[in-house]
């Protein structure tokens, strides 16, 4: 037993290490498996096929709420989602947020059904002039598709200076 230190005090560390190593990974695969039907993955439209997201799975879609394609029926409310190169039917039942209209970058949290009609739980607008969730902007910018039509957003601080 060459490969053990001579010294007791390092042996007792090297036994510690080794005891504590597999409780250590065995904690932290199980907290990844336990979390894995919480991770709600980002999608635009032309990336939701029917491989990348099935039927049934808890996903974010977002894109611009394509003009003339919201429809109201009481409750519930059916609009199209693009990101200027694919297109997802939405059916949302509930208010909607007051900033939601056509044209306008959204994030939707839902499924979609074996029709590939996706089902919304939860509907999320855009907040002001400027703004664009993040995974939607990359994706656009991405496909080279979003163009603003002002520069970046001002942050808050140069926006009350320039009221002032």
């Amino acid at each position: 037993m060459s490969w053990l230190p001579k010294s007791p005090k390092a042996r007792r560390r090297l036994w510690v290490v080794a005891a504590a190593a597999p409780v250590l990974a065995l904690a932290v695969g199980l907290s990844l498996w336990a979390m894995q039907d919480n991770v709600t993955f980002f999608f635009s439209p032309s990336e939701a096929t029917e491989q990348a997201a099935p039927a049934g799975r808890k996903i974010r879609l977002g894109g611009l709420v394509e003009a003339g394609s919201v429809v109201q029926r009481g409750a519930t409310v059916t609009f199209a989602v693009t990101d200027n190169a694919a297109t997802s039917r939405v059916i949302y039942e509930g208010d909607l947020p007051d900033l939601f209209r056509e044209g306008q970058g959204i994030v939707a949290e839902g499924e979609f059904g074996p029709d590939r009609v996706f089902r919304a739980s939860t509907v999320l607008a855009k907040h002001d002039e400027t703004y664009m969730p993040r995974e939607v902007a990359e994706s656009l910018k991405a496909k080279g598709e979003w163009r603003p039509e002002e520069g970046p957003p001002a942050s808050a601080a140069a926006r009350a200076a320039s009221a002032t």
